[in-house]
């Protein structure tokens, strides 16, 4: 059974019909930029290369990971958002009482606070821990690193190397020449293979299969979406990403700049956050771009939805819905009368009832809203909606004229935050942090 995007007010307020067609007209164009670029191996998020190979080092790898309670995840941004996400849809138990294992934690921040209360409770000899960081130099991520591995020595001695994975480049960077000294078990992430496009990598997938997630299904659902892309670049005018691509350029020139990213499948809802890394790095370039904001029903009914459907006519909006969540038990005949209609209703029908309500109140407030349907939440669903968003992000920004694939704002941050610690080689940031610094502050108590 397909999914679907649903296009039906897509187009409304001041968003006309023809809003896009100036985008659509450029298909062919970007048709043999897609061609292109793909055959140069500078899109590997889409045309997957790596899936054999891949294959050949998790199979042997997933026993032996099996043998741990625990997975600790050294990363940030696209190395962990991905995993958090596929973790909360499909193995949520860790989330619930009772649960007896896997346990999978990700330390994607600089929290000293959280760390050390993570290697406080884990037991080390119960504990396999991967490190991902593409170019192998992420300073917190590495931070965290050379403190874990202190952590696994003093409680293992040399047998730390067992229990120490680094996902990250082939070749080159610090990680990999960790892996050489040694003889950590590496895998790759493969070249032009960004962080907030990796999810469906090794970066991911690892983590997945740790918890029993049938990885290869993700694949597949995104290769049934990216295959008419590969093999066929031509058929670009006719791919839903490509509409979705459109559609989006289209708010941005009329002056729509947020998107909101409404996911009514609560189980996905780490979706939102893992779409708005990918979303905000790939197109906030050159004063372009949409703010993502990722909400979840029905809970942000009751927090934000107050300012997307009565505040600036500034959002438009992707509305994420599943034709066959689970219903749960039903309401039982004794309801008390004033809520009689809720009798022998599966509480399911209650989430069905406050989306279709929500996305018809977006609609009358004049919000250009698509509908994705999915005819399911497995695995393979999910692998299919990654690759969608991920090829429209790629399509937007082709359509806007800035690489979707670099993030040189954010590159800029790091070498600050490098020089402030000392780090050699950065003259111009150490320059810029002290002019910064030599401003005298004005403060306000409160």
């Amino acid at each position: 059974m397909s999914h679907n995007l649903e296009w039906s007010r897509a187009y409304t307020a001041r968003l006309p019909e023809t809003a896009a067609a100036a985008c659509a007209a450029r298909s062919a164009e970007l048709a043999q930029r897609l061609a292109r670029e793909a055959a140069a191996g500078e899109l590997p998020f889409l045309t997957m290369p790596y899936r054999a190979k891949l294959e050949v080092e998790l199979a042997p790898l997933v026993p032996r990971l099996k043998a741990y309670k625990h997975m600790l995840v050294l990363g940030i941004g696209g190395s962990a958002l991905g995993a958090r996400a596929m973790q909360r849809a499909f193995a949520p138990g860790q989330d619930g009482p009772g649960h007896k294992g896997p346990w999978l934690w990700i330390a994607d921040n600089v929290c000293a606070e959280q760390f050390e209360a993570l290697l406080g409770k884990l037991n080390p000899a119960e504990t396999v821990v991967v490190c991902i960081s593409k170019s192998g130099g992420t300073i917190e991520t590495l931070a965290q690193y050379f403190l874990v591995r202190d952590w696994l020595k003093a409680a293992l001695g040399e047998c730390w190397q067992e229990q120490m994975i680094v996902v990250t480049d082939e070749h080159k960077g610090y990680l990999r020449e960790e892996a050489a000294r040694y003889g950590l078990t590496a895998l790759e992430v493969p070249d032009y293979l960004g962080g907030r496009y990796s999810a469906l990598s090794a970066v991911g997938l690892l983590p997945a299969a740790f918890l029993g997630i049938d990885w290869q299904a993700l694949l597949d659902g995104a290769a049934d979406v990216a295959r008419p892309l590969v093999e066929h670049p031509d058929s670009l005018g006719r791919h839903p990403s490509f509409a979705l691509a459109c559609w989006a350029k289209a708010l941005e020139d009329h002056g729509y700049s947020q998107l909101i990213f409404f996911c009514y499948i609560p189980q996905w809802a780490t979706y939102g956050p893992w779409f708005g890394q990918l979303w905000a790095e790939s197109l906030g370039k050159d004063g372009q771009g949409s703010m993502p904001v990722p909400a979840t029903g029905v809970t942000d009914q009751h927090s934000i939805n107050q300012m997307f459907l009565d505040g600036r006519r500034d959002k438009g909006c992707l509305f994420l819905t599943s034709r066959n969540q689970p219903q749960g038990r039903n309401f039982g005949m004794d309801v008390p009368e004033q809520w009689a209609w809720l009798r022998a209703k599966p509480f399911g029908s209650l989430l069905e009832a406050e989306a279709l309500g929500t996305r018809m109140a977006l609609c009358k407030s004049g919000v250009p809203l698509v509908h994705i349907e999915m005819s399911d939440t497995g695995p393979r669903a999910a692998g299919s909606l990654m690759m969608l968003l991920e090829a429209a992000t790629l399509f937007t920004g082709w359509l806007m004229g800035i690489n979707p694939l670099d993030q040189p704002a954010v590159e800029l941050g790091k070498r600050l935050a490098n020089a402030r610690l000392g780090a050699g080689g950065y003259p111009q940031e150490e320059a810029d942090l002290a002019a910064y610094l030599a401003v005298p502050q004005r403060k306000q108590g409160f």
